[in-house]
């Protein structure tokens, strides 16, 4: 018999346990449980490191929803800026393991529907939005589905769910549009802002002057038609503009950026 393995993870440890125990049941379900983003990605490590990778991952939509990650329109974070208490959400849980282990299949388990962040679980790489309320049938259904390639939304979220890919799309294409209008140099200082790093940072790694800085600053901040960084780094996520990488070698002086 082939055995589905199920990582179920949820910060109400109570549910999770109770959850798993049910799933257990099944002649062909294996099942643990973590109780928070961290420590899922710590069982998905361990699981590939001996040999016995999860099939399935079940994730709270409402996991660490203490983090401010929850609220508003920002993207989802990278599931490493989640600190030591396991604030990471569902959310970006998912998107973490879609980017290190895509061929395990993500369910996402909500309180209530939510077409909204039903996108972006699955513009993240879910591959299912399913009521905590529903039967264990239903959930088992899923499950076996989500590894036959299906998707999983409940019938009354399909229209809301389209309307918001939609209008992501729509965004997305806009946002491209104004991040292109930039030259190369603000675009370099944008990957920069997008990583987080302040006007100094931004100098020193760009061998440039703090006055410069500043004045590519403002001119990206322009160009995007916003007025903040904060808002500046959440058009360039929807235009789908990464980070510059902090781990390798700073921009040369006199490159072709200058």
């Amino acid at each position: 018999m082939v055995r589905i393995r199920v990582l179920v993870v949820d910060d109400h440890r109570i549910f999770a346990e109770s959850l798993a125990a049910a799933l257990a049941a099944e002649p062909d379900v294996e099942v643990s449980a973590a109780g928070s983003g961290p420590a899922a990605l710590r069982c998905l490590e361990r699981a590939v490191a001996e040999g016995r990778r999860y099939d399935v991952l079940l994730v709270d939509a409402d996991l660490g929803a203490t983090a401010s990650a929850l609220q508003g329109n920002r993207p989802a974070i990278p599931v490493q800026d989640g600190n030591a208490e396991g604030l990471v959400d569902g959310i970006s849980l998912v998107a973490g393991v879609r980017t290190g282990q895509p061929a395990v299949r993500t369910v996402v388990l909500a309180e209530k529907d939510d077409p909204r962040r039903a996108a972006l679980a699955l513009q993240a790489g879910a591959c299912g939005w399913v009521a905590k309320d529903c039967s264990l049938s239903r959930l088992l259904t899923v499950i076996r589905g989500v590894l036959r390639e299906e998707t999983h939304l409940p019938p009354a979220l399909l229209t809301g769910v389209l309307r918001e890919l939609t209008a992501a799309r729509k965004h997305r294409t806009e946002s491209e549009r104004l991040v292109e209008s930039l030259t190369p140099r603000e675009r370099e200082v944008l990957r920069c802002m997008v990583a987080g790093l302040g006007r100094k940072a931004v100098a020193e790694r760009l061998f440039l002057s703090p006055h410069t800085v500043r004045t590519h600053m403002q001119n990206v901040l322009g160009k995007l038609g916003v007025h903040s960084t904060l808002a500046a780094v959440a058009l360039a996520r929807r235009a789908g503009v990464g980070p510059v990488d902090l781990t390798g070698d700073v921009v040369e002086r006199g490159g072709q950026l200058a």
